[in-house]
Order: structure tokens, then C-alpha cells, then sequence
């Protein structure tokens, strides 16, 4: 199908630019023009931007969104927040997580993101067996997928030991758990459970260094073939000292020194690191999965955003926890938490250059690559895509680079978003809003009974 559509402000890849034509051909866009008038029959746009990629998902947790914000101990940490997740992930369905992620699917293109990368380690049934499908649960994240309308890059994860050296796994973590095997198998099904959801990429996630050991991981990479390799890492003071307790080294030094980590490779969190460590990781390519609102929420600390840009890094932005979902809200706390940690303004941009536009566009970069897709307003790319209307108070009378800023910053709503050339959000609202919703209702009051 091909729709053309005119933009009286569009970001390209060389920045912003007024009257631009837009032709999209499927699933692609076909054909860019600048500085040409609307034509009859075209679809207007105020402000045309690509759709980002969430690069970093976990989509069941979506349905304990605000549930664990009560002082429980004397001090509340990701440890404690951990036992609360796993109590949920030990209650909930093939049908719970199906329906948990089609609603975080459709909050997500409501909110500008048309791809995701799935991290995905909720596989078993509740007793811990398999089921007899090891990809059952996969293929509810991608019939969620299919149902929302976003792009799915889906990445089982591997997960074998509750420690460092190999510790074996805690009773609560038993849905989670496989060895080489069953993690092979997992994956040939995964493929299989994709094959008819275009678009779709599969890659693979050994979970963190502490749930694989050294030679689970270069198996696990093995197996990556050219997809993406995601791993969290350095996310908690307390996982550094155990890898150095463990191996000597800090964890993003132990995989610099002993991983084959390239641009395939996203290093999700990559929190605590030495500047040796954050240069380092720049120069071998790989992505930052920063998940802003996440660390936040779980007050794991504050990334050295200056000095991974100024050694020419990539970094992306991820939902991760789901406890909000929200574009500029991840681009405004990356930014935040700079500002605060340094007591600085602008961190993000160059000198002379817009905050908005360094944010949206590294994130931009970031994602596309850590995802595999192709994202820009360029021929060739997915016809990923956000529309804003400019007759909103934040962008009202605003033009160029100060749009991306009003937007990062003093918030504006999304009218419209399209996902490989379908509009999947019109005037707000996901097209399949309603009845996803009400089976996201029904799943929630049966895991809150």
C-alpha cells in the first residue's frame, strides 16, 4: 500500500527541515523530498519524526507496575524489588503474558515506540518444567507483538545459576532456567514462532555474567549467528563486587577482555564502570541499553553519559521494568540524571547544538543498531514513524531543533503512529486499544484475586 504524506517540519537524518514529502511503499519508505508544498490528498503532518526503538523490554512486569513502591525493610533496594517480581512471574499464565504485552505494546506505540527489543526469560511452566512447546511463552510475546502492531526483536534469554561461579539457581527462579540444550531448543522454536510476524528478528541475551558462566556465554554467542547479543551487566554496586570477589575484574572489563563484544553486543545498564571501562566499551562498538527511568526507579545509579559520547559511543533507550511508559520521559531522565550528577545543564548536547535533537537523535542511532532495524526518515528505511500536531501550548509557534526540545522537555502528545507503513495510532489512540485493554483487565484482576 502507498501513502504519502507532507510534513511541515520533518527530522532527517541531517537534522530538521521544513516541507517535507514522505512516500511510503509497504512497509518502507519509498521517497523523501524537501522543501516541496502539500499536495491534494496527502496526509499533513505538523512535526514527522522516525519512531524509536525500545531497545530494552520485560514485558510480563508491565503487571506490577506501582505494586512495589511500599517501604517494606529498612531499606529497599533492587534486591528487594527482585522477590516481588519473582512472585509475580511465578503466578502468571501463557494467556497472562500474552495479554500483559499486547497492552504494554499498545501503551508503547502510543508513546512513540514501534520496535522492541524483548528480553525474554519467563519460559516455563509455574512448577518450572518446560512446556511442550519450550517456546510457548515466546509465542505469546509474539502473537502480543502481532496483535499490537510493533516491531519485535525477540531476545530469549539464558539463564542457568542464581551467582557468580556458577551457584546453582534459587527455587523462585525456576521458570527461568534452562542449559545449553533446552536454550538451543528454545531458540529453534522461538524462529519458528516468528516466521510469520514480519519484520520480526531473533537474537540472544545471556541473562548477566552472574547467571552464565564463561564458557555458557561463548556458547550462547555462538549462537547469535549475526543477530544481536544483549547481556545486562554492571547494573549494582553488589554485582561488581561479586565479579570481582568471583573472576578479579570488573564485569564490563571481564567482557571487554574475554567476550568477543562488538557493535552486535548492547550492554544493558553498564551503570558502574571505571573511564577506562566506559571508553573502552565505546571503542569496541558496542551499544549503551540505558533504561532511564528504570534505574531510577530502582535507584541503581547514573551512567557517565559525557565520557562514553566523547569516546564516540552509541547508546539507546529502553522501558525495561515497564513501570512507565514514555518516550520523552526516558530522553528527559537520561538528561536529568546527568544534570543532577554533574550540576550541569545541556549535557547531552555538543557545544552550540540542541539537547533535544543530541538525545533523539543518539537514541535514534543506538536502538536501530542494537535492534538490527532500519530506522530514519530516509529510502530504504522501516516505515517507522510518529506524527505530532503543532497546534498543541509545548510546540505552539515553535520551528527547528527547538521543536525536538520542547517536545523532550516540556512534553507534547503524539497524534499519530505508523509501524512498517500501517498507522497503528490515530489521534492519540491505538487503533486496538479497547479490546486489548479489556483482556488486559481480565488477566490483571485474575493475578490480583
Amino acid at each position: 500500500m502507498t501513502q504519502t504524506l507532507h510534513a511541515d517540519w520533518a527530522l532527517l537524518p541531517d537534522g530538521m527541515t521544513r516541507d517535507v514529502r514522505v512516500r511510503l511503499d509497504g512497509p518502507e519508505i519509498a521517497e523523501v523530498a524537501a522543501g516541496v508544498a502539500p499536495r491534494p490528498g496527502e496526509a499533513r503532518v505538523g512535526l514527522l519524526a522516525p519512531a524509536m526503538p525500545n531497545l530494552h523490554s520485560h514485558a510480563f512486569q508491565r503487571a506490577m507496575a506501582g505494586i512495589a513502591e511500599r517501604r517494606a525493610a529498612d531499606a529497599e533496594s533492587f534486591w528487594t524489588w527482585r522477590e516481588a517480581m519473582y512472585g509475580l512471574a511465578l503466578t502468571m499464565s501463557p494467556e497472562d503474558v500474552e495479554a500483559v504485552a499486547a497492552q504494554l505494546y499498545v501503551e508503547m506505540l502510543e508513546a512513540g515506540f514501534a520496535s522492541v527489543g524483548e528480553f525474554h526469560y519467563l519460559h516455563h511452566d509455574r512448577d518450572g518444567r518446560p512446556y511442550a512447546d519450550p517456546a510457548e511463552m515466546a509465542g505469546r510475546i509474539a502473537a502480543a507483538a502481532g496483535a499490537a502492531g510493533v516491531g519485535l526483536t525477540l531476545l530469549p534469554v539464558f539463564y542457568a545459576h542464581s551467582g557468580f561461579g556458577g551457584a546453582p539457581p534459587g527455587p523462585d527462579q525456576r521458570r527461568f532456567i534452562c542449559d545449553l540444550d533446552l536454550y538451543a531448543r528454545l531458540l529453534e522454536a522461538s524462529r519458528r514462532h516468528l516466521a510469520d510476524l514480519p519484520g520480526a528478528r531473533l537474537g540472544v541475551a545471556p541473562h548477566s555474567l552472574r547467571a552464565a558462566t564463561a564458557e555458557e556465554l561463548t556458547r550462547v554467542v555462538a549462537l547469535a549467528g549475526d543477530g544481536p547479543i544483549h547481556i545486562h551487566v554492571a547494573e549494582q554496586t553488589k554485582e561488581v563486587e561479586d565479579c570481582v570477589a568471583a573472576t578479579g575484574a570488573r564485569p564490563v572489563r571481564w567482557l571487554l577482555d574475554n567476550a568477543p563484544v562488538d557493535a552486535r553486543w548492547c550492554l544493558i545498564h553498564a551503570t558502574h564502570m571505571r573511564p577506562d571501562e566506559t571508553q573502552d566499551m565505546a571503542k569496541a562498538g558496542a551499544t549503551a541499553g540505558l533504561c532511564p527511568l528504570t534505574e531510577a526507579n530502582l535507584g541503581d545509579g547514573v551512567f557517565d553519559l559525557p565520557r562514553f559520547l566523547a569516546a564516540g559511543g552509541a547508546f539507546g533507550v529502553g522501558s525495561d521494568s515497564n513501570v512507565q511508559i514514555g518516550l520523552a520521559d526516558e530522553l528527559r531522565m537520561l538528561e536529568y540524571s546527568q544534570r543532577l550528577a554533574l550540576r550541569q545543564r545541556c549535557v547531552a548536547a555538543p557545544p552550540g547544538g540542541s539537547t533535544g535533537r543530541a538525545l533523539y537523535q543518539g537514541a535514534l542511532a543506538g536502538g536501530a543498531k542494537a535492534l538490527g532495524r532500519r530506522i530514519g526518515i530516509a529510502p530504504g528505511a522501516d516505515a517507522d514513524l510518529v506524527g505530532l500536531d503543532l497546534d498543541q501550548p509545548t510546540l505552539a509557534g515553535r520551528g527547528g531543533e527547538t521543536l525536538l526540545d520542547a517536545w523532550a522537555f516540556a512534553g507534547a502528545r503524539i497524534d499519530r503512529v505508523w509501524a512498517r507503513g500501517a498507522l497503528k495510532v490515530a489521534r492519540g489512540r491505538h487503533v486496538a486499544r479497547d479490546d486489548i485493554f479489556a483482556r488486559f483487565k481480565t488477566a490483571i484482576r485474575r493475578l490480583t484475586a
